[in-house]
Formats: C-alpha cells, sequence, structure tokens
C-alpha cells in the first residue's frame, strides 16, 4: 500500500531537483523520515501529506491517491446502537465515500470482531453505546489496528473534550451530512486514499 505513495513522492522531488535532505529541512523534519516515506517504510499523517504536496507544488490529491490501495477499497465502519442511525447514516456515508465499501454496527462486539479480521480504514462511532462507552471501544479498536481512524459521532458537544484523549481523527455531530464527512477526510490522522 506504502510503495505507490514513496515512488511518487521521489518522482516529485526528483522533477524539482530537490534532495532528500533539503525537502526533509523545508517540512522541518528528518531525513531518515523522509527516506522512510519514499522506500514505502512508513506513511506521513494527512497534515504532512499536505504540507509536503505544498513544499512540491502539487495538489494534495496527487499524493493522498498513491497512498491508496489499488487492489481493494477501504472499508469504513459506522457503529451505532441506535439502528435508526444506521439507517439513516450508511446512505449518507456511501453518497460521501463512493470508493468506500461501508458497514454498520449496532453491537460494539460486532465492530471489534470486523476490525480483527480485516482492515478497515475509517471509523464512524458513537460516543454512548448503550453500557459501553465509545471512549473506551476507541482506544479498544486502536489498540487492535493503530492506524485506524475513528471518528466521533455524537449529538452532545461535551464530550469533545474527553473524545481527543483516546487517540481518534475526529469529531462530528449528528445528525451526520455528507459535506462533513469529506471535510473531516482532511484531518484523518492517517491518510486514506480511494474513499471519494
Amino acid at each position: 500500500m506504502m510503495k505507490p505513495f514513496g515512488e511518487t513522492l521521489r518522482r516529485l522531488r526528483m522533477e524539482k531537483d530537490l534532495s532528500q535532505q533539503q525537502l526533509a529541512d523545508r517540512l522541518h523534519v528528518e531525513r531518515s523520515s523522509f527516506a522512510n516515506w519514499e522506500a514505502g517504510r512508513r506513511l506521513p499523517d494527512a497534515a504532512l501529506i499536505s504540507q509536503i504536496a505544498k513544499a512540491l507544488g502539487v495538489d494534495p490529491a496527487v499524493l493522498l491517491s498513491a497512498a491508496e490501495s489499488p487492489d481493494e477499497p477501504p472499508n469504513v465502519l459506522l457503529v451505532d446502537d441506535e439502528s435508526i442511525i444506521l439507517d439513516g447514516g450508511l446512505p449518507i456515508l456511501r453518497e460521501a465515500l463512493p470508493g468506500a465499501k461501508v458497514f454498520g454496527f449496532t453491537k460494539p462486539s460486532q465492530a471489534v470482531e470486523f476490525v480483527r479480521n480485516h482492515p478497515v480504514a475509517l471509523i464512524f462511532l458513537d460516543i454512548e453505546l448503550g453500557r459501553v462507552s465509545g471512549l473506551d471501544l476507541c482506544r479498544e479498536l486502536i489498540r487492535i489496528k493503530p492506524r485506524v481512524n475513528v471518528v466521533y459521532l455524537t449529538a452532545y458537544r461535551d464530550y469533545s473534550f474527553d473524545a481527543w484523549d483516546t487517540g481518534a481523527s475526529g469529531y462530528l455531530l449528528k445528525p451526520l451530512e455528507a459535506e462533513a464527512v469529506r471535510r473531516q477526510l482532511l484531518h484523518l490522522r492517517y491518510p486514506v486514499g480511494g474513499l471519494l
């Protein structure tokens, strides 16, 4: 998955006649980090990809699309204990993320099982899941898949400060709206190509 990104990054850097060190200096990162990106061993986060694109004078979408897996569309989950939220939210996610496979779960245990057995790029997660805390579930999902992006969904602003302590990528208020989902993609902790 990371190799096309590294190859694209190397090609763009060479087109600008820049060394790894020169570009690393512009981005205020170690040259070894840059070497890992080009070698396909690591991916920078979405914010850094945006900075790299700016330094290279290209649209961030060029680098984000290179980070996507060409074989499989990314899996996206919606986890909410209310089936009415899934009924309304799943079509919105499918509209906002046409390149993704979107799945919905009302039971946290089903979501955990899916994450254990499948690659998952992005999870939209309710904070109040009956007797289960979405905050605790987020921590468990990130423990299982450290590079998964979790975006909280809730009707209550009061949770926003607690949400950031879990490693989540974002926070959206219900009801889910396609444009808000698309905007959230720019703030993901780990870049995901192929969603749009």
